[in-house]
């Protein structure tokens, strides 16, 4: 009896201290995780700042076309996404300058997929009022070691914007905690499919719930929303009231909403993604229209991350009108 009691207690210890080297184990690969991310997060911020320095130097159109990715869109009003680099080579853009500055930028975890978004300001001289300022939010894609712009999306809004503005790794950290453990991101059933039902599903909840209680289901807690006119809303509460106030006017249970997926990417790591297309309420008698006359037509880019919960969630919207 005594013998199998000190066996006992020895197996004990046994476990105690294959834990215990187990959790020291999980401890430095979190900490090595957490080294390559921040490694990610400023490699993009390089990229995007010598994209907007040299697009200061040389132009927006050249500075574009030097930082554009195969498949790359560029969002046109009535026209929604349009392929980017065909829109840049063939046709004449428009002359405004164009500066901006990132406050906020995330990553995947394999680096290869990441968002960046900050105010920007632009100057027509051909109006009036030759200023402009809203907020800017890109999607960049890793291709062969270097960051390329997949899309981007400009949020208006009326007055000053101020540039004097930096990006903090400690914003990006909310939103690492709330994605999914690399295990669980991997998982076989984890597609670039399951995203889009994830963005169509989304689509389906607005019209079943409203903008505000869409998004806070399908919301992370530290989700970001850019919408023209406003600044941006960051947290679950603040975003879905303002993505709520923005659309639950323009819609009616007889004037749904109707969500085109267009296109996306998902990361190789599998816990970020993106998805872009276009959002627009039926026309008919029922339809509901704004006070020029206009139903409710946006085309919208969605960055996604993996949640521990096994569920895609939307980490930021961003809509511009089409009309």
């Amino acid at each position: 009896m005594e013998n199998f009691r000190i066996a006992m207690v020895k197996r004990f210890q046994i476990v105690l201290m294959s834990c215990a080297f187990l959790a020291v184990i999980d401890l430095h690969s979190g900490a090595a995780q957490e080294i390559g991310q921040f490694q990610h997060w400023l490699e993009l911020s390089a990229a995007d700042q010598s994209y907007a320095d040299l697009a200061n130097e040389i132009g927006r159109t050249e500075a574009f076309l030097e930082f554009l990715g195969e498949g790359s869109v560029v969002f046109r009003d009535g026209l929604g996404p349009i392929d980017a680099l065909e829109e840049y080579r063939t046709n004449e853009q428009e002359a405004d300058e164009l500066t901006w500055e990132s406050h906020y930028i995330d990553v995947s975890r394999d680096g290869d997929l990441g968002l960046t978004a900050g105010p920007y300001e632009a100057i027509d001289p051909t109006q009036d009022d030759p200023y402009f300022f809203g907020h800017l939010v890109s999607i960049w894609k890793k291709n062969e070691g270097r960051w390329e712009l997949m899309a981007d999306m400009a949020a208006g809004i009326p007055g000053f914007l101020s540039l004097n503005v930096e990006p903090d790794f400690e914003d990006t950290r909310p939103i690492l905690e709330e994605t999914a453990h690399p295990v669980m991101a991997t998982a076989e059933d984890n597609t670039m499919q399951s995203l889009i039902d994830a963005d169509n599903l989304f689509g389906r909840s607005i019209n079943f719930r409203g903008g505000q209680r869409a998004l806070l289901r399908f919301g992370l807690e530290s989700t970001r929303v850019y919408l023209p006119g406003m600044a941006p809303a960051i947290g679950a509460d603040a975003a879905s009231s303002v993505y709520g106030a923005y659309l639950d006017d323009q819609l009616s249970p007889t004037n749904p909403i109707n969500l085109t997926h267009m296109g996306g990417f998902l990361s190789t790591s599998k816990e970020m993604g993106y998805t872009y297309g276009i959002m627009e309420a039926n026309i008919g008698e029922a339809a509901v229209l704004d006070e020029d006359g206009r139903y409710f037509q946006s085309s919208y880019l969605r960055q996604w991350r993996f949640k521990n919960n096994n569920e895609w969630r939307i980490a930021v919207e961003v809509l511009r009108p089409l009309n």
